[in-house]
């Protein structure tokens, strides 16, 4: 029997790239509600409680609220906004982070999907952190390219539907240092502090490369210790030295769900590049994995890779 699905916000841009990536599947019934129902909080409490997996692709506000709305306890809930990622009770959705992670997701009622910024940044750095390569202490700065397609819908309309000069060059935000993907950012990878971030948002629609600066550690060890944390990941992996490329581009992921880090630098510094689609692994596509493993599938059931 299809275990069964709801997406609360199923029409925005998460919403939309989930149920595109579950559209074809068997194994999922999708509970959907008529447009006329879809803001009904009766209507809404009913499917978020008849679900067996629940995606939350609302403003972190309204995920609290609709988190209160369950009363099934069978209901396991997939929460894509910023609300939970460091809440207690919660379990932080990379599974790539250890073993004990990945089971923590499989077996959790509760994971808060990561942020795509984060991701990006935590896949290059916790293993280094976790490794003792890296100083929990080190003062680190992070500079993250995205597609226009992060900002949700009201940016889209506003990138596609008019033009204006502006919109023409790459756009520096979060200037105030207080970006909502920081507290995760630090929490998850267990830093003293956080890291001086520079997100950055382009004319184009999807693809992210978010890159961490590592100075006085040599590139080939932060690759190799890269390489031994993921060697057996379907999701995430570490380009070799070889496959290096003299550019990286923002956009080379988009469409997939999977992640690249790319080392470059020397024996005195170097920076780690995750590169990715925000929409995939910075957001559908890793929601998409946690539910697989919650329901005891294989992980990359129903993802581009």
């Amino acid at each position: 029997m299809p275990n069964t699905v709801f997406i609360d916000g199923s029409a925005g841009t998460t919403g939309l790239q989930i149920r595109d990536r579950l559209a074809a599947r068997r194994d999922i019934e999708l509970l959907t509600l008529d447009e006329a129902r879809r803001k009904d909080p009766a209507a809404r409490r009913e499917y978020l409680n008849a679900a067996d997996i629940v995606f939350l692709c609302l403003p972190d506000a309204a995920a609290r609220e609709a988190v209160a709305l369950i009363e099934n306890p069978a209901t396991r809930v997939i929460d894509a906004s910023t609300a939970h990622r460091t809440a207690p009770g919660w379990v932080y959705g990379l599974p790539e982070l250890s073993p004990a992670q990945r089971a923590a997701i499989a077996g959790a009622k509760r994971v808060a999907n990561p942020g795509c910024h984060a991701t990006g940044f935590i896949t290059g750095v916790y293993p280094l952190v976790a490794a003792g390569l890296l100083d929990r202490g080190a003062a680190l700065a992070c500079f993250s390219l995205t597609g226009y397609s992060g900002g949700g819908k009201a940016m889209i309309g506003q990138y596609e539907a008019y033009k204006t000069e502006e919109l023409y060059t790459p756009r520096i935000y979060g200037l105030g240092q207080a970006h909502k993907h920081l507290p995760e950012m630090q929490a998850v990878c267990g830093l003293d502090t956080p890291p001086v971030f520079c997100p950055v948002v382009d004319d184009y629609y999807k693809g992210m490369a978010a890159t961490t600066a590592l100075p006085g550690l040599a590139a080939a060890s932060v690759r190799e210790c890269l390489a031994a944390h993921y060697a057996d990941q379907a999701l995430v992996r570490v380009a070799p030295p070889e496959a290096e490329p003299s550019m990286l581009a923002a956009g080379a992921m988009a469409g997939r769900d999977d992640l690249v880090l790319y080392v470059c630098g020397n024996a005195q510094r170097c920076t780690v590049t995750a590169v990715f689609d925000n929409l995939g692994k910075g957001a559908a596509g890793a929601a998409v994995q946690n539910m697989d493993l919650m329901l005891g599938l294989p992980e990359t059931a129903g993802l581009n890779v």
